[in-house]
């Protein structure tokens, strides 16, 4: 199976951006807990421009990584995975059931409570750290799993986008929302045009950043919708989209999620932080990312191919999609960023975030083991074979 140039870069980027979500977790927890902890968590909510600096890296830098996620899911839809109906299907039913099942199993615990705001929560997968932990298994692991698990991730924030956009929007202002939404639309006539000059693009995106963080739509959507605003035209090197997307790899892998990591895990943990994982909203998270996402995953999948909607590669078996399954749930960033937005309560969010690390912890494990095993296996048993 033959993967692009952009693909190779996109799948390198977000491994090494994965290995380094990691240390940043750790470095903001070890500090938030130090002798200096107090000082390190008031850093974060510095005021600027009426708004604190965790604010602006949550709705202004993280506007970027959407738009970058908006520009992949785009190249999958004209020349990717996604622009084959067949080749679609799979990660399509896999993203669905990965969102419909944890929403359930987190409703389930918290329908009619106070919390029940926070069934998005264990429907996000953060592509960073599911890559990162799927190429830890190096030449073992096949190029259409690889695929199968980028087109998911894809899928599955794209889901999380669209829960955000409708869900955990208050205060609606129509006034604002339209001019966000016509300022898009003079994009797309842009575009239309055969306007290819990138520069205009971004000044209309900032432009609807701005009137649509007034709207009471979260920010970031923006980032989506200029996505796809940009000329994509055949792809190639000369293409805006192709540009803009290449640029932004290294600063959304190495600086933007980085900030978000080291700005949103600054959890000061309590001596009894663990009585709050028995809490609903608690074991509502852990069990839809830890459980929920390997069950609707493969649960889905085996629907579609039952039906006759889609194929399993022949590359790969149903173990290996479990395996999938499991590294899905490790949710962090669209998980963390989703609870940001369901409490207000700090106790209640920094307990959700703890839990969402436990699960995505011991998802990101039994997944890289499960597929060890299992990918090692399917070597086996073709060298076998080839005998």
């Amino acid at each position: 199976m033959k993967l692009t140039k952009l693909y190779i870069e996109f799948f390198n980027s977000e491994k090494a951006g994965g290995i380094i979500l990691v240390l940043m977790t750790a470095l903001s927890l070890t500090l938030a807990n130090s002798s200096f902890g107090e000082e390190y968590i008031k850093f974060w909510n510095i005021n600027i421009g009426n708004h604190s600096l965790a604010h602006w890296i949550n709705d202004g830098l993280m506007a970027i990584f959407f738009l970058l996620i908006g520009l992949e899911l785009e190249r999958e839809i004209y020349i990717g995975e996604l622009s084959d109906i067949k080749n679609a299907t799979l990660p399509i039913f896999a993203a669905v059931g990965g969102m419909i099942i944890p929403a359930t199993i987190y409703t389930t615990f918290n329908y009619g409570t106070s919390f029940q705001s926070g069934a998005g929560i264990p429907m996000a997968t953060d592509i960073a750290f599911a890559i990162g932990i799927l190429s830890l298994l190096g030449k073992l692991v096949p190029a259409s799993l690889k695929i199968f698990l980028t087109a998911l991730a894809v899928i599955d924030d794209l889901g999380a986008i669209l829960v955000i956009a409708i869900f955990y929007t208050s205060n609606l202002s129509l006034t604002n929302l339209i001019i966000a939404l016509s300022v898009f639309v003079i994009l797309l006539i842009l575009n239309r045009m055969n306007i290819n000059y990138l520069l205009l693009y971004l000044i209309g995106g900032v432009i609807m950043w701005f009137f649509m963080s007034k709207s009471g739509v979260h920010a970031t959507i923006a980032g989506v919708l200029l996505a796809f605003a940009i000329p994509f035209r055949r792809g190639d090197e000369k293409s805006p989209s192709y540009i803009l997307q290449h640029f932004l790899h290294k600063p959304v892998a190495f600086i933007i999620l980085p900030l978000f990591a080291l700005a949103n895990t600054c959890i000061s943990v309590q001596s009894n932080w663990y009585s709050n994982l028995l809490e609903n909203y608690s074991l509502g998270i852990i069990l839809g990312l830890l459980l929920g996402k390997p069950i609707g995953i493969t649960l889905f999948s085996m629907l579609g191919v039952f039906l006759g909607l889609c194929a399993l590669p022949k590359e790969l078996k149903w173990k290996n999609i479990i395996g999938v399954g499991f590294l899905a749930g490790i949710g962090f960033t669209m998980s963390i960023f989703i609870t940001l937005l369901a409490f207000n309560d700090k106790l209640i969010t920094d307990s959700a975030k703890i839990s969402i690390l436990i699960a995505s912890l011991i998802s990101g494990i039994i997944g890289y083991t499960f597929l060890k095993l299992t990918l090692k296996n399917n070597v086996l048993i073709e060298e076998e074979n080839s005998r």
